[in-house]
């Protein structure tokens, strides 16, 4: 006798929210062997609160899914197991899965305007996975199946998460940390890639060309002076402080920081909190942080929101090494 079609859609959303469980350890262990920018702390407790927003929001998306995915895919395969077979058969779910993910991995592939071969097969792969155990449980006919479901999902990702840790631990596993830097190793030319560069000289001098400074820190005219809308007396001050041609590019829309200033390296208590202050009178950026590799350290700050990791980077150019 076959579940009633409530039960089977509850328990596709217990098995689709102990995949996201999974999911969310690997992506966590995963990501702090990734090169990323430092968020800080304080993202937890915000975390907590948003919990039970987020369990509706999980929950509707789960039961969405269950209904737009994952009972098709178990229907099909019981109609395939009886023409095909005679009888349902529960392997039929694994080629049914494999058919409906490479459908959306396709798409996203489409829609994303391309993917190299070996991520989309990936996640093809990881889209039949996610799709094959829901799809199993809901065709189930057995009586008791919720406990083992939770139970064994629980396990796996208590197990996922405690090899993590130890992989983390051991060494086994490379957890990412900033380069270690000197006031040395700044000395020289970075660039965003895009024609902007800052160029460091041992005796703290700094040159800034075509810098971004729109990076959420606001224009540096008063736009609410009524007196000044257009921030000209602003840019009589930018004519002061660095010469003509930096007005001139204020003046004409030109994007961008340019000038000369002065810079210092701050070591901070590790390498999560090394700074370089910049200090150039026509820019409003100040503080960049030290990201990237050994091999390839990079300044960066933040574009916007930091929890969006949204980053502008600098990198050191050939001539600058």
């Amino acid at each position: 006798m076959k579940r009633r079609w409530g039960l089977s859609l509850l328990l596709s959303i217990l098995a689709l929210h102990l995949e996201a469980a999974l999911a969310l350890v690997v992506s966590v262990v995963y990501g702090v062997t990734q090169e990323s920018p430092n968020t800080g702390v304080g993202g937890s407790a915000l975390f907590v609160l948003l919990l039970p927003v987020l369990a509706v929001f999980t929950t509707v998306a789960a039961a969405a899914l269950s209904v737009a995915l994952v009972f098709p895919t178990a229907w099909l395969s019981d109609v395939l197991g009886r023409r095909f077979g005679g009888r349902e058969v529960w392997w039929w779910v694994l080629p049914v899965a494999a058919a409906v993910s490479l459908v959306l991995v396709g798409v996203v592939v489409a829609l994303s305007g391309g993917a190299e071969p070996a991520a989309a097969a990936l996640g093809w792969l990881l889209t039949t996975a996610a799709l094959t155990v829901p799809a199993l449980c809901w065709r189930s006919r057995r009586t008791r199946i919720f406990g083992p479901v939770t139970l064994w999902g629980l396990v796996a990702v208590v197990l996922t998460a405690v090899l993590g840790g130890v992989g983390l631990s051991t060494g086994l596993l490379t957890e990412y940390r900033p380069p270690a830097v000197t006031s040395a190793d700044i000395v020289g030319r970075w660039s965003d890639g895009q024609g902007g560069t800052l160029t460091f000289t041992a005796d703290g001098r700094v040159t800034a060309d075509g810098i971004d400074d729109d990076l959420g820190g606001g224009d540096t005219r008063d736009m609410d002076d009524p007196d000044d809308p257009d921030g000209l007396d602003d840019l009589d001050d930018l004519d002061d402080d660095v010469g003509p041609e930096a007005a001139e590019d204020t003046e004409s829309g030109r994007d961008g920081c340019t000038g000369q200033g002065t810079w210092t390296y701050d070591p901070g208590g590790g390498t999560w909190s090394q700074e370089v202050e910049v200090t150039i009178a026509s820019c409003t950026s100040g503080h960049w942080n030290v990201g990237g590799t050994e091999s390839r350290p990079t300044l960066y700050q933040y574009i916007g929101d930091p929890d969006s990791w949204d980053l502008y980077r600098l990198t050191r150019t050939a001539e600058g090494s």
